[in-house]
């Protein structure tokens, strides 16, 4: 039994239509049931309820022979490590009282770096509330995800897209899909042993500039890099409810980013997945921006 947290998220979803298609019993704890595809109710078990609450996750763990565990981030938490340690240690708990072998956690780049970076420090803390428990575990340390670009579909359409990093500074970028089917990959894998954190690269190193470049070939239309100020965007993400330590949090991790958090690692063959950000732009991009036009990737991936 795999139990999934967070299974309609970006992640989730993808993680638990592959581990369906391998006919694999899977358990799912989602507090609105409602937003899973009514082919998923059907075929997973489910367990309604936050994966931050104690009784829930007795419900979901019993018998469960392998865990994945997404915290999503409270943007109304005091600070990130309440928002990722506090909120993950009902199920460091219920790891230990119902013995699960196998713990696959969605973490970050960056550890033993020595940089503070908000979101991306208290994520590795979480790691480690996750192997004091003694369970076997695999932390998938990523980058930032191609998949963030969804949310500036509306600029994008207006030629533009923003950040706050300098315009010509590389980092590396992964899709989402390739997590999942990296996740997944673990949690089928019922042989591995150990605690060790499994260093990802995604598709490519790129800079803001080359995102814009590469989505202006691939929409046919010009679309320039806006950079933005840290301190507007701080204020913007307060304006939307998130307490001032979570947005704080958030530009701490972006500094961080300019710093070369996520860039330490050097790249090979095994760290790097198979999907580019052309192709992401593609298959996800060009839908989102000019939903009737045709999904040239989609129907070459279907051939």
């Amino acid at each position: 039994m795999i139990v999934i947290t967070a299974p309609t998220g970006q992640i989730g979803s993808k993680l638990v239509a592959t581990l369906l298609r391998q006919r694999e019993p899977v358990r799912l704890v989602v507090r609105d049931p409602g937003k899973l595809p009514a082919e998923v109710r059907e075929r997973a078990e489910v367990v309604v309820g936050s994966h931050r609450e104690r009784d829930v996750l007795d419900r979901a763990l019993d018998g469960a022979d392998a865990l994945f565990w997404l915290m999503p981030a409270a943007a109304t938490a005091s600070s990130p490590y309440e928002a990722y340690v506090t909120a993950s240690i009902p199920g460091a708990d219920a790891v230990v009282r119902h013995a699960v072998p196998r713990v696959v956690i969605i973490s970050a780049l960056g550890r033993g770096s020595q940089i503070y970076a908000g979101h991306v420090s208290a994520s590795h803390a979480m790691e480690d509330l996750f192997r004091s428990t003694g369970a076997h575990v695999r932390a998938l340390a990523l980058p930032t995800f191609m998949d963030n670009i969804l949310r500036q579909v509306a600029t994008i359409r207006n030629g533009v897209v923003s950040g706050t990093l300098p315009a010509d500074f590389t980092m590396p970028w992964i899709a989402t899909k390739d997590i999942a089917a990296l996740a997944a990959g673990y949690l089928l894998d019922h042989t591995w042993t150990g605690q060790d954190p499994v260093e990802v690269l995604g598709g490519e190193d790129l800079s803001y500039q080359d995102i814009a470049g590469i989505l202006t070939d691939v929409l046919g239309a010009p679309v320039r890099y806006e950079p933005g100020e840290r301190a507007a965007v701080e204020r913007f993400l307060v304006g939307r409810g998130f307490s001032e330590a979570m947005a704080r949090s958030m530009m701490d991790m972006d500094l961080a980013g300019e710093r070369g958090i996520a860039n330490a690692t050097p790249r090979t063959a095994e760290n790097t997945t198979p999907t580019t950000f052309r192709e992401f732009a593609e298959e996800a991009v060009k839908p989102a921006v000019r939903p009737s036009a045709p999904n040239l990737a989609s129907t070459s991936c279907a051939q």
